[in-house]
């Protein structure tokens, strides 16, 4: 936990999840009032009761995405908060509703940043998970750092078949460079047309086809209680022995119990995992020794572009409240 400015003297402001200990480079804030205290916290407080008691005296929290949840068993407990932010356009652990009736204004980052600015990176690490995957980079590394040599046989990617599960701006992304590498795209979604499939190349197929066909198969789709668990034993049995499922989307969208009881199994060919239904990971979490697996911690947006206007709109909208003219409020009634 790193503390800025002096404690007791007017806003106090609590800047939460900051695991890279980055804040600080990416926001300025000492544009911020002088007798503003900024205490930024750089390890995850997961227990909600250790949550309460470290931001009950703060007025302002500035939280990172959905690393940590506010209930309103949390929002009530917190008498002095005023104004929540988050980055992002949207936050789908704070609870909206108790936060209007408890007083507190919710504001979000990233709305008119660059095009591109805070979903390009996403797509762009999801074909780092795939290229790591059907190419064995990470064991092959491992491989020349301890003396050794040529231990995997790769998957090429031209001439197979790429999935798309959600083609929306970044599912279109990744459709387009599947393209760009030689792939047919096959593309699903609730409401896909052929028309918007064909504007990227892709052909709009049913979830079981997409499954059955598809070489690889990647996820972009939000969560919520239509698409939660959307991947279960079927897909994953579809996909087959050969086939390889990337989530850089949510953890929850997939069962995770059946896709680690399939990677166990050599049901599926492998899986590059970017999120968890829990997060972080408890260090005795079977996904830290799953097989046939690449491994990140939930680093998709975690880019330079992104984090700059993360950071600079957080500062930018705890100014403007202090102000009296919040912008990008999330929660106006």
């Amino acid at each position: 936990m790193l503390n800025h400015g002096s404690a007791n003297r007017g806003t106090a402001v609590a800047v939460l999840d900051d695991y890279q200990n980055v804040a600080r480079r990416y926001g300025d804030w000492e544009s911020l009032p002088a007798d503003t205290e900024v205490v930024i916290f750089d390890e995850h407080i997961g227990d909600p009761e250790e949550l309460v008691r470290e931001l009950r005296r703060f007025d302002v929290v500035a939280a990172m995405r959905e690393r940590t949840a506010f209930p309103r068993e949390v929002l009530r407990r917190l008498p002095e908060l005023k104004l929540l932010v988050t980055t992002g356009m949207g936050n789908a652990a704070i609870d909206m509703e108790a936060a209007t009736e408890q007083g507190v204004i919710v504001c979000g980052t990233g709305n008119g940043s660059a095009p591109g600015a805070e979903w390009a990176p996403t797509g762009e690490l999801t074909w780092g998970l795939i290229l790591a995957l059907v190419r064995g980079i990470p064991q092959e590394d491992r491989a020349v750092r301890t003396g050794g040599w040529q231990h995997t046989v790769g998957t090429d990617l031209a001439g197979r078949t790429l999935g798309v599960l959600g083609l929306g701006r970044l599912g279109g992304q990744v459709a387009t460079v599947g393209r760009a590498f030689g792939m047919e795209v096959l593309a699903h979604s609730a409401n896909l047309t052929d028309q918007r499939a064909r504007e990227f190349g892709a052909r709009a197929v049913g979830r079981r086809e997409l499954f059955s066909a598809s070489d690889v198969v990647t996820i972009h789709m939000r969560l919520s209680e239509r698409t939660r668990g959307l991947v279960g034993r079927d897909e994953l049995d579809a996909l087959g022995p050969h086939g390889y499922l990337i989530n850089t989307s949510r953890g929850p969208i997939v069962d995770e119990r059946e896709l680690l009881s399939a990677l166990h199994e050599g049901r599926i060919g492998g899986a590059g995992i970017d999120v968890y239904e829990r997060e972080p990971l408890p260090a005795d979490d079977p996904w830290r020794s799953a097989p046939r697996t690449v491994l990140t911690p939930h680093i998709g947006y975690v880019a330079e572009t992104t984090y700059r206007t993360f950071f600079t709109e957080t500062v930018e909208d705890i100014r403007r409240y202090l102000a009296g003219s919040p912008v990008r409020v999330l929660n106006a009634t």
